[in-house]
């Protein structure tokens, strides 16, 4: 099951979601029409952040928890503005 499907059934029992991705995987989140989608600059298998980088890593899950509360849409795709940082 991926992390779409598991979204879809999260969000259909009234509990919301937002996926963080990696942004090479835009067109990918595009085409599973998932409800809120935050997409970072950051390599795949890091699309937080870079271990160690507290602030960078805060500075994402924010992003992601300003895009829960302020989404009107479902759909809704966001871009983290800031550049990956390779550590603390």
């Amino acid at each position: 099951m991926s992390v779409g499907h598991v979204a879809r059934m999260l969000e259909e029992a009234a509990i919301p979601t937002v996926i963080i991705a990696a942004a090479a995987f835009r067109t990918r989140m595009e085409m599973m029409s998932l409800p809120r989608v935050l997409l970072t600059p950051n390599p795949m298998g890091r699309p937080i952040g870079a271990p160690g980088d507290v602030k960078g890593q805060t500075g994402v899950i924010l992003a992601a928890l300003d895009l829960l509360e302020h989404a009107t849409e479902s759909g809704s795709i966001e871009v983290y503005p800031h550049a990956y940082r390779s550590g603390a």
